[in-house]
């Protein structure tokens, strides 16, 4: 005998809504995500937490960067999803599988065989040598391939001569890392006059990260910590680092080895913070303009 009225009607999850129950996903970076209430669509860049919430933030296509609070309300190619804060070590796995499935350690495609280009006449100089190896580590593929020389400058004191002695134009522009750029410091006033002068006007980008050496760009967790330690002022920083590792710190040389040790602990860009990798994207981008060469 047939059932005029069909199937129960409340059997199975007649709850569900209509694009399915929400998974929950984590907020490892390069997670391409839609705001569903406001549309936003953009890759995860970074979570931090703030006022005792995680708030991921979302990059655009444009390179517009929107913060949201982490949790329900995303969707993931038209499914709802729950973000929660990425696993630990989860975006250095990300990127060590994208540098084996032909990326470079900055995570971009890798070309096979590339040979180095000709040297442009555009340059990126950054403060020191210990920044000018982590610039090589993570991006010296890409540098090769556009034909970019990286040169470090030993301090930046007198930024103004660097850039009067370049002689920046078309064609020949120049980037500028800096460290411990932040406001009310000395660095900061020294840019402040660079960025003044005449001929810094359209071919000069001055950039910075806001550590006090470029060592607290690697992330902490490389060396087993949660944070950087703080150093007592009147202390050396790169000694009492040293120390807070265990390692040996009296002289020049063991700085020296101390920093090797750090840079081996960096395999990709995902060991890195992400205020030093926005900014070193950022004048390869300047100094590379097709438009400017």
């Amino acid at each position: 005998m047939n059932d005029r009225y069909g199937s129960d009607v409340l059997s199975g999850d007649w709850r569900a809504p209509k694009r399915g129950r929400s998974r929950e996903v984590p907020a490892e970076r390069d997670v391409v995500v839609e705001d569903a209430q406001s549309g936003y669509v953009g890759a995860v860049v970074r979570v931090e937490k703030s006022g005792g919430t995680h708030v991921v933030f979302l990059e655009d296509r444009f390179g517009k960067t929107r913060g949201f609070a982490l949790g329900g309300g995303f969707l993931i190619d038209g499914e709802p999803v729950i973000l929660t804060p990425p696993r630990p070590a989860g975006a250095a796995a990300l990127a060590e599988r994208k540098v084996q499935a032909g990326r470079t350690a900055s995570g971009s495609v890798a070309v096979p065989n590339a040979k180095a280009r000709v040297a442009l006449g555009s340059r990126i100089f950054v403060e020191g040598r210990h920044d000018a190896e982590l610039v090589e580590k993570v991006w010296g593929d890409d540098l090769r391939i556009e034909g970019v020389v990286v040169e470090y400058l030993e301090g930046v004191d007198d930024l103004a001569a660097v850039i009067r002695d370049f002689r920046p134009e078309k064609g020949r522009r120049l980037g500028i890392l800096v460290d411990h750029l932040v406001p009310g410091t000395k660095e900061a006033r020294i840019v402040a006059e660079a960025q003044a002068l005449p001929q810094a006007r359209d071919h000069v980008l001055i950039v910075g990260h806001p550590y006090v050496d470029v060592w607290q760009s690697v992330r902490p967790e490389r060396l087993g910590w949660s944070k950087w330690p703080t150093i007592p002022k009147g202390q050396s920083w790169k000694h009492g680092i040293l120390a807070e590792l265990g390692w040996p710190h009296q002289s020049q040389a063991d700085v020296a080895r101390g920093w090797k040790q750090i840079l081996g602990t960096v395999r990709t860009y995902a060991d890195l913070q992400p205020e030093l990798l926005g900014r070193v994207e950022e004048l390869i981008d300047f100094v590379t303009d097709p438009e400017q060469q």
